[in-house]
């Protein structure tokens, strides 16, 4: 009888480790689902980044044309307006001798 025991518990081991063998391959099925979807997402998340940086460094170059375009007309303006300033002081200059030289004829006519 002892052996009719131990043989019908050797049976149920068997029958567990059975049992735990599937739920096992189960297990590492849904590991291997989890791991492609993983990968799909990080290819995905690859392709993204590379359009939001190819994006970004399109707009980050219209932004530095914009700036430069923007400098170069501000020098410009700036250039103009040294000239006319410039051109002001030596009127100024200009007329201030002539003021002058109108005063003095006014102290001699006068």
């Amino acid at each position: 009888m002892s052996d009719d025991v131990t043989v019908q518990i050797l049976i149920e081991i068997r029958d567990e480790i059975r049992s735990t063998n599937q739920r096992l391959d189960q297990t590492n099925r849904r590991l291997d689902q989890t791991n492609q979807q993983l990968d799909q997402t990080r290819t995905e998340l690859r392709a993204e980044i590379a359009l939001v940086r190819h994006e970004l460094g399109h707009e980050i170059r219209e932004s530095e044309l914009r700036s430069a375009t923007r400098t170069i007309e501000l020098t410009a303006a700036t250039r103009d307006l040294y000239t006319m300033l410039t051109g002001q002081l030596a009127l100024r200059d200009r007329v201030e001798r002539c003021e002058h030289d109108i005063d003095d004829l006014k102290k001699r006519v006068g």
